[in-house]
Parts: C-alpha cells; sequence; structure tokens
C-alpha cells in the first residue's frame, strides 16, 4: 500500500485550467499504475485518466483532449492537467493507485488499492 496526498484543486472559472498533483509515499512508485477518478454530488465515482508503470495511458472518452495525465517516478508524482474546464468538471477528484502485480484494468476504479483523501474541484460558470 501508498498514501497518497492530492493538491491543487480549487475554484475556477469555466474555460481555466487547474493541475492537480498526487505525491505518494514510498520507494516503488514506479512500479504502480496511478489513476484520477472524480465523483460529483449525487453522482457515482467515474474514472477520468489513469497511467501505467509504463507510461501507457488511459482516458475517459468524454474528457480526452482536455486532460493529460502525467508522471514523474523522481518524483513520486502523478499529474492531472485539466484544460478550458466546464462547470460539469465540478468534483472531488482522487488520486489512486495499484501494483502492476495485480494487472490492474485502469478504467477500473474497483481495481485501484490505495486512494487519496481528494480535492475539491469547482468550476464556475
Amino acid at each position: 500500500q501508498v498514501q497518497l496526498v492530492e493538491s491543487g484543486g480549487g475554484l475556477v472559472q469555466a474555460g481555466d485550467s487547474l493541475r492537480l498533483s498526487c505525491v505518494a509515499s514510498g520507494r516503488t512508485f514506479g512500479s504502480y499504475a496511478m489513476g484520477w477518478f472524480r465523483q460529483a454530488p449525487g453522482k457515482e465515482r467515474e474514472s477520468v485518466a489513469a497511467i501505467n508503470w509504463n507510461d501507457r495511458t488511459y482516458y475517459a472518452d468524454s474528457l480526452k483532449g482536455r486532460f493529460t495525465i502525467s508522471r514523474d517516478n523522481a518524483k513520486n508524482t502523478v499529474y492531472l492537467q485539466m484544460n478550458s474546464l466546464k462547470p460539469e468538471d465540478t468534483a472531488v477528484y482522487y488520486c489512486a493507485a495499484v501494483h502492476y502485480s495485480r494487472y490492474p484494468r485502469l478504467s477500473e476504479s474497483a481495481d485501484f488499492t490505495s486512494w487519496g483523501q481528494g480535492t475539491q474541484v469547482t468550476v464556475s460558470s
């Protein structure tokens, strides 16, 4: 298990950009797939993007082209760059991790074993 701490959320206007960061504890960060998920009020948690240990990425279809996930293994950090934000992007964004040995499906939150506390992103119209 790793401990995850997200940051970078906030209140922005439609069309603005934000970059979320998630720092992981431990020395084997490079062996983990990392994901971003979000949950809006009254809705189920949904996948946003993920990146595995070989830098293969996954994006939710509706977010392709606006969101970019990346990782810096030297800093134990995964990022989510969010551009052209819309009010419907308002949600709590969670960072998650899973070790490669579990052969995770990058789109499936149930496959991720460690979760951060979440960071609020609010986009005003």
